[in-house]
């Protein structure tokens, strides 16, 4: 949970160049997209890993792409000399963050091989799914949060517009990267 990926970034960014409730709003989209991953994974990960691989292939495709392309947009803002990133409504920023964490098929692949490893047979194992669930999704929150909390506090000097171009580019070159990385995955 505390190693960043494609969700984190997507929050530190959102907070460096949005603001805290912007980047509070993606943390919204990503735990909306884990819940809907953590319902698929605990109704059946090996059926799904199985019968749905080849469609994960297209979703991992999809999340590439759709990071490579807020790569280049915060790219373009960057070294654009009228303006910056433009601004995202709540909606905007919700959604980017939903689209971002659904389509990383990684994570429901995670919940599918680690939380069964948690679980007993003397219980019933839709309860023990969700407790497991919750307990992700609590520990999910406060690690987004202390990113967000954490890059917001440079959300004032990040509006400077040299330092807010720097985190525009640095932000465009890691999306990228993440999109790439994505890309050339070979497993999921």
């Amino acid at each position: 949970i505390v190693v960043p990926g494609p969700n984190v970034i997507l929050i530190v960014s959102t907070a460096l160049t949005k603001g805290r409730l912007r980047a509070f709003q993606t943390i919204a989209g990503t735990l909306i997209a884990m819940i809907v991953q953590l319902l698929i994974a605990a109704k059946g990960t090996v059926w799904l890993s199985e019968v749905l691989a080849e469609f994960f292939k297209y979703i991992k495709w999809m999340g590439a792409l759709y990071l490579i392309y807020i790569g280049i947009s915060q790219l373009r803002a960057a070294v654009s000399t009228n303006q910056l990133a433009s601004e995202t409504s709540a909606k905007g920023t919700f959604w980017r963050g939903f689209f971002v964490g659904i389509t990383n098929p990684k994570t429901i692949f995670f919940f599918g091989a680690f939380l069964p490893q948690f679980t007993t047979l003397s219980a019933p194992m839709e309860i023990q799914l969700l407790v497991l669930s919750v307990t992700f999704l609590l520990l999910a929150i406060i690690c987004d949060c202390a990113y967000l909390l954490a890059a917001s506090s440079f959300h004032k000097v990040s509006q400077k517009p040299i330092f807010r171009r720097w985190v525009e580019a640095v932000g465009g070159f890691v999306f990228i990267g993440a999109g790439a990385g994505l890309a050339v995955s070979r497993r999921m």
